[in-house]
């Protein structure tokens, strides 16, 4: 199983080039950095990304993350993977660019 991360593009060049993130904006005001499960991405992005076009959507290995990976209840009492440390670009299994289409975001073939 993977985890996703969805970046703005700015977010995702600062991310490779300094090669860690403590995450979005989102992610420093919370304290940890937001992922979504498969079955999560289609509401996090309509959320959170709902006119943003640019993004990039990063796949994790939640084991490769150790034990600042936390499980925690959010949206409707669902688990979403929380990270409490900041993020490495060594820990990237895959990233993809998402498009926005006419009726939301496209999801690379596979991921949902």
């Amino acid at each position: 199983m993977l985890i996703f991360k969805i970046f703005r593009r700015t977010e995702w060049d600062a991310f490779k080039a300094a090669g860690e993130t403590a995450g979005a904006p989102v992610d420093l005001a919370d304290g940890y950095i937001h992922f979504s499960t498969a079955a999560q991405l289609p509401e996090t992005a309509s959320r959170h990304f709902a006119t943003e076009s640019d993004l990039v959507l990063v796949a994790f290995a939640p084991e490769t993350l150790g034990e600042a990976l936390k499980w925690e209840p959010s949206r409707g009492g669902q688990l979403f993977p929380h990270l409490y440390r900041p993020l490495r670009l060594s820990e990237v299994v895959w990233d993809k660019s998402l498009p926005l289409g006419a009726t939301g975001h496209i999801f690379p073939e596979g991921v949902l």
